[in-house]
């Protein structure tokens, strides 16, 4: 069998095995029932006992908590990616030492109490309406991120250890929650009714500053990426 035909079988095998796929795919989908009520009846049944009255917090936070922890571990990779492409932090930071002009200046000095409180209050309504950590975090971000473009220097207080606790802190807390759950003969993440929704809402604060340091540091790391290669280009054409 000459290498032309065997291409010819192999892409008509490939083509054979996507059709089977979308096939049964396809089948699956229309053998569904019109009228499915998912799990949502069981997860209005057990509300009362996860120690949130959100059902979305309730699932992400108890019913499923691990997937919200999986959620973190998978963010928190992406640093590490970034940081590996960026090798720790490369090249000078081109807002440091920027001036604010007084208008600006005075917007920032307002404008961050009120994110500050947004994410706090975002966090604390998560437990009964739409919110939580991943909210929180994101508007903290965004804080962190306007402070970086207007040249506050925020983050030169904090130590690479103290940056590294940040970023790990929302999955550490699963951890530790879990496990101490198990050493009680319960499963993992399995929380006692009695203090469920305390314990929900200390790994929704955790990682709600975990979630902003892990954003943060996508966004220098891509900053930084993109200043080094500026300045590589730059280098390059002997400018």
């Amino acid at each position: 069998m000459n290498e032309s035909r065997f291409r010819q079988l192999l892409v008509v095998g490939f083509a054979a095995l996507v059709v089977a796929i979308v096939g049964g795919l396809a089948t699956a989908i229309v053998a569904l029932p019109t009228e499915a009520t998912g799990l949502a009846p069981n997860v209005e049944q057990q509300l009362g006992q996860s120690g949130a009255k959100n059902p979305v917090t309730a699932v992400l936070l108890n019913f499923r908590g691990y997937d919200t922890m999986l959620e973190l571990t998978v963010m928190l990779l992406a640093v590490l990616g970034a940081r590996a492409l960026t090798r720790g932090g490369i090249g000078d930071d081109p807002y440091t030492g920027l001036r604010m002009s007084p208008v600006l200046d005075g917007f920032v000095r307002v404008i961050a109490p009120v994110m500050i409180v947004v994410a706090g209050y975002l966090l604390w309504v998560g437990g009964h309406a739409p919110g939580g950590a991943f909210q929180a975090g994101a508007v903290l971000a965004a804080l962190g991120v306007l402070l970086h473009l207007t040249g506050v220097a925020w983050s030169r207080h904090l130590s690479e250890s103290t940056e590294r606790w940040l970023l790990i802190a929302g999955v550490a807390v699963f951890l530790a929650i879990g496990v101490g759950s198990m050493s009680a003969e319960r499963r993992f993440l399995e929380y006692p009714s009695a203090w469920a929704k305390w314990l929900i809402l200390s790994v929704e604060t955790v990682a709600t500053i975990s979630i902003a340091a892990i954003l943060l540091a996508l966004y220098r790391s891509g900053t930084l990426r993109y200043t080094f290669q500026t300045k590589q280009d730059v280098k390059g054409t002997g400018r």
